[in-house]
């Protein structure tokens, strides 16, 4: 039997939790479909920024994300030969009522979001059901197959599909969309090893040495580290106690725990890419988040930038999909709205690859290049400026009217 739906939307991470919400918030019926049993896989991006911060204010969801077990980040620095360390941005500065980064583990943001959008009557999410494929009325996307975990197949009709299902995209893949890619130099390798209650987290500083480049984050009783490395590179092929002398000369102070990794399946890999599309949509569908543009996970601003073309698209399509079909014109303006905001962050992320990061790889340096250092030495104050664009954004999203809540008491 075809059911049907106002709009369904392909995967639960932020962008797709999101725009459920807000979309139900407006009356939209909305379906949300998750392929997995839950929330809880380890490694995904765990950085709420300032602006995020700020809409789950507004939408009246700041007292519980507050109580989620959480660090806070103010500062990001860079090592400068002689031992001493750069500020290059400088979150204490911007004004904003949350002027820092929140590391909160992915699955508690998630959960808090499918909380509050299952008070809404028109909202629905389906956990352990996988799209499988898209339905059409002639050119025009109109739904989706999909499959549960126990088998089951079925069909779901909707007047716009929202393809929020990553960077490795089954809905955008289906629709016919294919992104351009840009070059990146590395890859991600990803593992958590213990916290001593006295280390500090305010400030990420990473360590960089010998081709290799890792990125401490604080995390409550843990450090996630990034370990970046050659792109191509397999770190597995070597072993796992080749990796523990790696991480030990890379990062000294954490020599005393790399017993922690017991085994090459304690890391894991992200096959890092940059890439856009440059048409969001089909007659029917539209891509946001990793869908639309994969980041690179210099910044940590994925999930920022999936966060705001949630909003952005929920704020312009609401009106429509609680009257019909959003029509490829009104599709096409979610991507003019989010394009300018997502073209700067890429276009940071490819200058720094090439300045910093390619650098490091290639083993020609191991800091900075000498003109920013000098020029962030002799002007700390810009440490404003990076600080803004990481933590705000370009084109910062707020949370619409009709999505807006009175503050919810943490517990209830």
């Amino acid at each position: 039997m075809t059911e049907h739906t106002g709009c369904v939307i392909v995967g639960g991470g932020p962008a797709g939790m999101v725009a459920g919400l807000l979309l139900a918030r407006a009356g939209v019926e909305v379906t949300v479909l998750e392929k997995h049993a839950d929330f809880l896989r380890d490694f995904r991006g765990d950085t709420v920024h300032p602006s995020t911060l700020t809409l789950l204010d507004q939408l009246g969801l700041g007292e519980k994300f507050n109580a989620l077990p959480h660090t806070e980040v103010q500062t990001v620095g860079f090592p400068v030969d002689g031992g001493g360390v750069m500020n290059i941005a400088d979150l204490s500065r911007l004004k904003v009522p949350h002027p820092y980064v929140a590391m909160v583990p992915q699955w508690d943001f998630l959960d808090l979001l499918a909380e509050a959008a299952q008070k809404e009557p028109t909202f629905t999410l389906r956990l352990e059901t996988e799209m499988t494929g898209l339905l059409r009325a002639g050119r025009r996307v109109s739904g989706v197959r999909y499959r549960t975990a126990g088998g089951t197949e079925g069909t779901l009709e909707a007047d716009l599909v929202i393809a929020a299902d990553g960077r490795w995209s089954l809905a955008r893949e289906s629709a016919g969309l294919e992104p351009h890619e840009y070059d990146t130099p590395f890859d991600a390798w990803w593992f958590r090893i213990s916290r001593y209650e006295n280390e500090p987290g305010g400030m990420l500083v990473p360590r960089i040495h010998n081709r290799r480049f890792a990125i401490p984050l604080p995390r409550k009783g843990y450090h996630q580290i990034a370990y970046l490395a050659p792109k191509g590179e397999d770190l597995r092929a070597a072993g796992v106690e080749s990796f523990r002398e790696s991480v030990a000369d890379l990062c000294p102070e954490f020599a005393d725990r790399t017993h922690e990794l017991k085994s090459m399946d304690d890391v894991k890999f992200l096959n890092v890419r940059l890439n856009r599309l440059h048409r969001w949509h089909v007659d029917g569908l539209l891509c946001i988040g990793d869908a639309a543009h994969a980041m690179s996970p210099v910044g940590g601003v994925g999930i920022n930038l999936a966060v705001q073309d949630a909003v952005g698209a929920a704020t312009l399509l609401a009106e429509s999909l609680l009257h019909g079909r959003p029509t490829p014109k009104e599709l096409a303006a979610v991507r003019s709205r989010r394009l300018l905001p997502t073209i700067a962050v890429q276009t940071l992320q490819r200058l720094l690859h090439r300045e910093v990061m390619r650098p490091v790889m290639a083993g020609e340096r191991n800091q900075p290049p000498p003109a920013m250092v000098k020029l962030f030495t002799l002007f700390p104050r810009l440490s404003a400026i990076p600080a803004h664009l990481l933590g705000v954004g370009f084109r910062p999203e707020t949370a619409p009217p009709f999505a807006r809540r009175p503050t919810e008491a943490a517990g209830r």
